[in-house]
Parts: C-alpha cells; structure tokens; sequence
C-alpha cells in the first residue's frame, strides 16, 4: 500500500511539473521567469515563515528553518541577549545580477551598528551631599559586524520550478564593547571598570550549495537551498579597562577571556536556507 501510495505522488507531481511547461506566463502575459539581465533581490523567508505558522496554530512558539552558521554569524552570542540586547542572526540581504538565463552572479551584505544605553540611580558617596541625594550610573553597549558574500549561480529548468547550484565565499568581522559613566567621584570607590571589550571576531568561509525555486508569481519565487561548506572564524581575548586613584593599585588594563580560531568543513556550516527572490530589469 505504502510503495503504492509513493509511486501515486510521484506520478503526481511529474503531471504538475509537465503541465508547467508552456504556462510560463500568466493571464494578463506577464513572464514569470527570471529574464538576461534582470536584477534580483533575496530576503530570508524565515519571518513570513514564522508568521503564518503561528498564525494557523495559535501560538508564539513555532519557529521556521534559518541559516545557522557563517551566514548567520554570532560570535558573542548576542542573539542570547547576554552580550547585548539584539538579535542579530538573520540580518542578511542578497542580491542577485543574471548574466544569461543560466547564470547569475550573487552577493549578500549585513551591515549592523548597534547601541543601547541604560541609566539608573545609585547613592551618592560625597560625604558632603545631603541625606539621601541620589546619582547616576549609565552603562552603553556598542556592537557592530560586517559580512560580504560573494558567489557564482548556475541555473538549469524552463518551468516554474528552476534548478540552482553554484559556490559562495564569505567574510566577515565584528566587535563589541561595553562603557561605563558613574555618578560618584573616582575618590569615593577606588578602583572601577571603565570599558569591557569583547575580542575582535574574524570569519572567512566557502560553500556550495544546491536547491530549488518556484516561481509563484510573476518574477518571483520562493527558494529553498542546501549547502555544504567550511569555515574559519577566530576570536581575540576580551581586554577590561580600570580606572584607579593610584597606579600602585593594579594594572589599568588586562587581558581575560578565552582566544578561539576554529575549523569546520561540515553541512552545518551552512544547512537549509529558505528565501524569497524578486527579479526586475
């Protein structure tokens, strides 16, 4: 029954993929493949994925496929929110330029400058200050990380349903720190910290990949890749700045953490990838 089940889908779905051909345009005319030439835009499907999952179910909780290594880089785990207060892990934008039916070039970019600020009160320590007079303390996160990707596509299929294979090369760096201001004098406390700067982060990385796209409407599609890659990435020591009434207390900066240079060459370097492709001249 199973294997005759499975040979009734198959014939199926090659009846839907041969009725395809020669339904390339739509009703009002309009091609809906991708054309020489055209430009192309890629935005992760994942939020729309999540959106109308939850949306059918009733709950928060469901979550889509998503990128999860160098395209998704996060070298201080931010998207924890225990290094800042972001989520920074689907934050990536491709785009794409044809160069004939059967070939395109590719790229993605991810640009992120990030600040946050929090100020609260803490007692003043001036022995000279009326009862009870109050000061402020502020600590500010700043982050940033850049990635470029760059990457050649090679695209086979006359139907709806196009065929793509190709490799990407991507880099990237990143670094993070956290300030600190305080109401009270350096007298009062001694000795403080000033500045916490996480290591710098470095990622180069290289994939192929193979997948699918389905034009659903007039140039554009849905898409869904799988690739296999390896990476090196690294991370310096994280350095804490002090400030002291004397320099006899202690050194005035000092190096901790731990220094990281990793290597992989796995399927998890990059996994599945669900997008949407938006193609115009």
């Amino acid at each position: 029954m199973r294997k005759t089940v499975l040979f009734t889908a198959a014939l199926l779905a090659a009846s839907v993929v041969s009725a395809q051909t020669g339904e390339i345009t739509s009703s009002k005319g309009e091609n809906y493949l991708s054309q020489d030439g055209d430009w192309g835009i890629v935005i992760d499907a994942w939020p729309f994925l999540e959106y109308f999952g939850n949306a059918f179910n009733g709950t928060m909780d469901q979550s889509a496929p998503w990128w999860s290594s160098y395209n998704t880089w996060d070298p201080y785990d931010w998207s924890s929110g225990d290094n800042g207060p972001w989520d920074m892990t689907r934050a990536v934008i491709g785009v794409k330029k044809l160069k004939d039916a059967n070939t395109a070039y590719r790229g993605r970019i991810r640009l992120g400058f990030y600040s946050h600020k929090e100020t609260y009160m803490v007692a003043s320590l001036d022995p000279n200050a009326a009862a009870n007079t109050m000061v402020e303390n502020s600590e500010k996160w700043g982050g940033n990380t850049i990635q470029l990707g760059v990457g050649l596509e090679k695209r086979v299929g006359s139907t709806r349903v196009v065929g793509v294979y190709g490799a990407d090369f991507n880099i990237g760096v990143a670094g993070q720190k956290k300030t600190y201001d305080y109401g009270n004098e350096l007298q009062y406390t001694g000795s403080r910290v000033t500045e916490e700067k996480m290591g710098g982060a470095f990622m180069v990385g290289l994939g192929v990949f193979a997948g699918v796209e389905y034009f659903v409407a007039p140039k554009v599609s849905v898409g869904a890749e799988y690739t296999w890659g390896l990476m090196l990435a690294s991370k310096g020591f994280d350095t804490t700045d002090y400030e002291r009434v004397s320099g006899d207390d202690g050194p005035t900066s000092v190096d901790s953490g731990t220094k990281t240079n990793d290597f992989s060459i796995d399927t998890n370097n990059n996994g599945v990838s669900l997008n949407m492709n938006f193609y115009f001249q």
